[in-house]
């Protein structure tokens, strides 16, 4: 069953806009999990330019579906990862300059460092997951490094202008899909993902997670957070509402 992580920054986006209390990421994914959903996401950046550290323990005491913590490989984040103990950690990288997340995660790179903290983490029971192009040596050393999942970065084939284009990076991401689960790799997509363009990446049966957040609260301004997340469910399931 393919299943939906909400990803609950973009409450915390607005929230910091006027570094006020409301609206409160936390509360927004107890409508979440009302709505259906499978898990909640929340990215903890280094500069804490909308979750904060307070929403990540938040959400782990409060929110009773999985929590997949989104961080960067650093010192400081695994000590919180440590101490909150998420159901899951997905490793992205990071620059403060960027407005959200760019491209994959380097594994090959950094496959010594990355490899510690695997461990560590999973010696905690946590659920470890790598951001990746749908590259296959980047998808081959996360499974060697010990990695439970990868998350295929989905930028590229959202971002494409043409069908010829969003066609190549459906390929590629088919085949990444592919390679990855034959690995042994529970595989996942997620970024740039909308409620027009899921219908080009469901078809991919190595999917089983999809992990979106812009869209949906994007959405949620017009019919509200609970409709906006249904909506999202049926189109993951086939149907339209």
């Amino acid at each position: 069953m393919r299943h939906l992580s909400v990803n609950v920054d973009y409450v915390a986006v607005i929230r910091e806009s006027r570094k006020t209390v409301e609206p409160d990421p936390v509360f927004a994914a107890g409508i979440v999990e009302m709505a259906g959903a499978h898990g909640i996401t929340a990215h903890l950046r280094e500069d804490r330019r909308h979750i904060v550290d307070r929403d990540v323990r938040m959400l782990r005491e409060v929110v009773k579906l999985p929590f997949n913590l989104e961080m960067a490989a650093t010192d400081e984040m695994m000590s919180i990862a440590s101490e909150v103990v998420p159901d899951q950690v997905t490793f992205v990288p990071e620059k403060r300059e960027e407005i959200t997340t760019e491209g994959g995660l380097d594994v090959v790179r950094n496959r010594g460092k990355l490899e510690r903290m695997v461990h560590h983490l999973k010696s905690r029971g946590i659920v470890t997951s790598m951001f990746i192009d749908p590259d296959l040596e980047q998808i081959e050393m996360s499974k060697l490094i010990g990695s439970d999942c990868v998350e295929l970065h989905t930028g590229e084939y959202a971002n494409a202008k043409t069908q010829e284009e969003a066609k190549k990076h459906m390929e590629s991401l088919k085949k990444g899909a592919v390679f990855g689960l034959e690995m042994g790799l529970e595989i996942h997509a997620g970024h740039g993902l909308t409620y027009k363009n899921i219908s080009g990446i469901t078809p991919v049966e190595e999917i089983s997670g999809y992990y979106i957040g812009h869209s949906i609260m994007a959405r949620s301004v017009y019919v509200g957070l609970d409709n906006a997340v249904r909506d999202m469910l049926a189109l993951l399931a086939g149907q339209v509402r």
